[in-house]
């Protein structure tokens, strides 16, 4: 019985892990999933980084996953096109100088953002 517990939490594992990866989009710069999350009804924008940059980053920290990059709406503001954006960029198997063991790294910010590229004039 739990060899069978242990076999279904292991697939449902793998398959949320196919999933998440079937619901990201390769993205070569995270703001074009800014604009996404903007422009989304729920809000939110999946991606995953790709190019020399991300190889770079994943290479030197010897990551086994590709860097996702999520993003939601935390606030819309008045002005068109403008919101608070939470952004997270992680990745699994990361090994830091001096780290035990390789983790997940995580790096959470907030921005305000608008589909132009630029903050908005007005925080109301």
């Amino acid at each position: 019985m739990r060899s069978r517990l242990t076999l279904l939490v292991v697939a449902a594992a793998l398959c949320s892990q196919q999933t998440l990866a079937q619901q990201r989009v390769s993205v070569y710069d995270a703001r074009s999933l800014l604009v996404a999350a903007i422009d989304a009804p729920d809000g939110q924008a999946h991606g995953a980084l790709t190019g020399d940059i991300a190889d770079a980053i994943t290479q030197r920290f010897k990551g086994t996953t590709p860097i996702y990059v999520d993003v939601s709406t935390e606030r819309r503001y008045a002005q068109a096109g403008c919101s608070r954006l939470k952004v997270r960029f992680w990745q699994d198997g990361v090994q830091l100088p001096g780290a035990p063991a390789p983790r997940r790294q995580t790096i959470d910010f907030g921005i305000n953002y608008c589909r132009d590229g630029l903050p908005p004039k007005s925080l109301n």
